[in-house]
């Protein structure tokens, strides 16, 4: 069989991935070097070459998007459906594991998935049993605090508290939230992962049945894998399974929720015989911003080591901004922003990218005051909107009367008569039988517990309930969701909300009905798996259930709505994206570096990893701003330049100077017999800063100039009017300093 188109279009260091011999492999792909490529031509290798079963891979990312993306990749090149293999993300696949293996796992047959939402509700309502008071313990924190144990491996038996209160306290909320959801069998994020993995412990068959079958495990974004998700790995790969492992050290930028960088440094050490593969040419920068990320980078120890370069030019010198403050800093951006996106013509080619979301208000002031279309990458997502959360919530108890969190939500939405006292009540009885609240309100009603008001409330929601799963019992998925919303009185509660606001929430329920519709059913992996005994594990789900697993699977994950707008997010939301215009805000010491990753070990090298990724996101132009002083939290500040720009080569970076004039920048090493002012008198006679009057506008305060001669203007924010640019000729401006 001919197999060498598979290596069409790959440059020799990615055909020695895609072709590399059997066994374990480490690909360290650096930022632009075209890692799912690599993946994908990987797979359809080992199919193709190598005469691998699609049965025997299993491909893990960590996005349900770069899954669906490889899928997509893989169908195209080999033509065939990808039904057939796992690829997934770590909790997809552990999803379906359990779906499949839910007696083995102790898991009712119609356990639920928590979203983070309902998770912390979960929680809170765990506290509230136990008298926490939250404002001494914040149910946040608390979440945070069992996620992390079971990403370590932990489940509240195995945690040690000693006597440490915080762990003690945290270790009692654990073990009861543990306990209520063993009883309404509800699963976490966390707990997928940590259940599929005791499923392989526990169950020796079943684990050396799937050591048989994936003999071949590829692992995206392996420096991002925390404790539990590298020994679930190892564990699968046991003896016999070949890992390659693709990842880059260099944007390991996720400690803070659990990533070990130490997973990707000892690979070699964990697994054995492990060839290392270095992608080292970037398809996506020029080679100023490259030069200057390895020189950045470089400054980090314990690396394994890899540099990037470019078949492309040069091109532009990095830009280096230094604002008087933070108002002049989102001026100057979105001023720059809209000369790009004049001359290109697409507002979606540019990024603002922060250390902190605290800096986005004064960033989206300026687009808005620009006219320039902005969308906030990672905002509130279409799934997490309250009325479609309300929405989901009746289709779930519809599903199973059993689910506390959905019963919760909307026991009293809209509103019926049940206030926080009785829910409290039921709450209550629950906790004494040990049942859900569905369960505790029919036996509660059964005994007179609650008096004639209360009992006439929540028998009319329960008779609601009861009487929309009859209704829609052969319905289709989104005849069912149609029905729901109205019969509910969703739809009409929600369209009662003045302005837009309620003609937004009425357009996004009609909108869950084409979400519906548009829902296929079909699962990303087999239904069904033949066991070594003969025996046929199932993963019977109806179309509803289905629905509703995935769309808290995909809980979390980056808005994804469309339209052309300039994208402003934080670093941490960047990675993996690119932009032809990209400019790194708030470049200060104490911001970017924060300031409490001085007093951490190993946090200040994250957040090089971090300006690193932010670097890495620019294709053509990149644009560093810093701000003299800046408010954040009601404060001013006066911070120093980031350290980093200290670190960045000054030959491939230029300062963008008042009058349009560029000099080499402030602070870098050969700056010594530079002035230490970043704001001298521009040609004009007028410095940023300066407070100048007009005739007209009144009292104003200078923020840029550029040009000279008679094509000189200037930028001037005035108190009553806002910012104007005004030709300096022309404006007969007096200086008021």
């Amino acid at each position: 069989m001919d197999v060498t188109h598979i290596l069409d279009g790959l440059n020799e260091r990615q055909r020695e991935a895609v072709t590399a011999p059997i066994g374990n492999t480490l690909v360290l792909a650096g930022a632009g070097s075209g890692k799912t490529r690599v993946l994908v031509h990987r797979i359809a290798w080992l199919i193709e070459a190598e005469g691998v079963s699609p049965h025997g891979v299993l491909a893990v990312t960590f996005t349900n998007k770069a899954a669906s993306e490889m899928r997509q990749r893989i169908e195209a090149l080999l033509n065939l459906t990808v039904r057939a293999m796992w690829v997934g993300t770590f909790h997809g696949i552990a999803h379906r594991l359990l779906r499949m293996h839910w007696r083995e796992a102790a898991l009712p047959q119609n356990f639920q998935i928590l979203d983070a939402d309902d998770q912390l509700r979960l929680v809170k309502r765990v506290m509230r049993s136990l008298d926490i008071d939250e404002q001494k313990w914040p149910a946040r924190q608390a979440t945070g605090f069992i996620n992390t144990q079971k990403d370590e491996g932990r489940c509240a038996r195995e945690v040690v508290a000693g006597d440490d209160l915080f762990r003690i306290t945290h270790k009692r909320i654990y073990e009861s939230y543990e306990e209520l959801c063993n009883q309404g069998g509800l699963v976490d994020f966390a707990e997928l992962l940590l259940r599929s993995h005791e499923l392989w412990l526990n169950r020796e068959d079943l684990l050396a049945h799937y050591q048989n079958r994936f003999q071949h495990l590829l692992v995206d974004e392996f420096q991002d894998t925390n404790t539990l998700q590298n020994a679930w790995l190892r564990v699968l790969a046991g003896k016999t399974g070949r890992v390659m492992a693709v990842g880059d050290d260099d944007q390991s930028i996720y400690g803070w929720r659990g990533a070990r960088i130490e997973n990707i440094h000892q690979y070699s050490q964990d697994f054995d015989a492990v060839q290392t593969i270095r992608l080292e040419q970037n398809y996506r920068s020029t080679g100023n911003i490259l030069k200057a990320a390895n020189v950045l980078i470089s400054h980090n120890a314990d690396r394994l080591g890899k540099e990037l370069w470019t078949d492309d030019d040069d091109g532009e010198p990095i830009k280096l901004y230094s604002a008087y403050n933070d108002l002049d800093e989102a001026r100057f951006i979105a001023d720059r922003a809209q000369r790009h996106i004049e001359d290109s013509g697409s507002p979606q080619e540019v990024a603002v990218l922060y250390r902190s979301n605290a800096q986005s208000r004064v960033l989206e002031e300026a687009m808005l005051r620009a006219q320039i279309p902005y969308r906030i990458y990672g905002g509130q997502r279409f799934f997490e909107r309250a009325e479609i959360k309300n929405a989901l919530a009746y289709m779930r108890l519809m599903h199973d009367r059993h689910s506390d969190p959905a019963f919760e939500r909307v026991v009293n939405t809209p509103a019926r008569g049940i206030g926080d006292k009785t829910l409290e009540a039921i709450r209550a009885e629950a906790r004494e039988r040990s049942v859900s609240l569905w369960q505790a309100c029919k036996e509660a009603i059964a005994e007179g517990k609650f008096n004639g008001r209360v009992t006439g409330a929540v028998q009319a929601f329960l008779k609601l309930v009861d009487d929309l799963g009859a209704a829609t019992n052969e319905l289709s998925l989104h005849e069912l969701a149609d029905f729901v919303i109205h019969a509910s009185g969703l739809m009409e509660f929600h369209a009662r909300e003045r302005g837009e606001r309620g003609l937004a929430r009425k357009e996004n329920l009609e909108e869950l009905v084409s979400a519906c519709r548009q829902f296929t059913g079909e699962l990303v992996f087999p239904v069904a798996e033949t066991l070594p005994d003969g025996s046929e594990a199932r993963s019977d789900v109806s179309i509803l259930e289905e629905f509703l697993d995935q769309v808290a699977l995909d809980a979390g994950e980056q808005q994804t709505e469309t339209g052309p707008a300039l994208q402003m997010m934080t670093l941490h939301s960047a990675k993996g994206l690119e932009f032809p215009l990209v400019f790194l805000s708030g470049m200060e010491e104490g911001l970017f570096p924060h300031r409490m990753s001085v007093e951490e070990p190993g946090r200040l090298e994250e957040e090089r990893r971090l300006c690193y990724v932010g670097m890495t996101r620019a294709m053509r132009e990149l644009v560093i701003t810093f701000a003299e002083t800046r408010r954040l939290h009601g404060n001013d500040t006066y911070n120093r330049p980031s350290r980093f720009i200290m670190e960045l080569p000054t030959q491939h970076l230029e300062e963008i100077r008042l009058g349009g004039a560029v000099r080499r920048p402030y602070g870098a090493p050969e700056a010594s017999k530079r002035s230490a002012s970043l704001f001298e008198e521009t040609a004009a006679g007028f410095r940023l800063g300066q407070r100048v009057g007009h005739a007209k506008f009144g009292e104003g305060v200078v923020l840029q100039c550029e040009g000279s001669g008679d094509r000189a203007r200037i930028q001037v924010n005035f108190a009553g009017v806002g910012a104007k640019w005004l030709m300096l000729g022309y404006a007969n401006l007096q200086t008021l300093d």
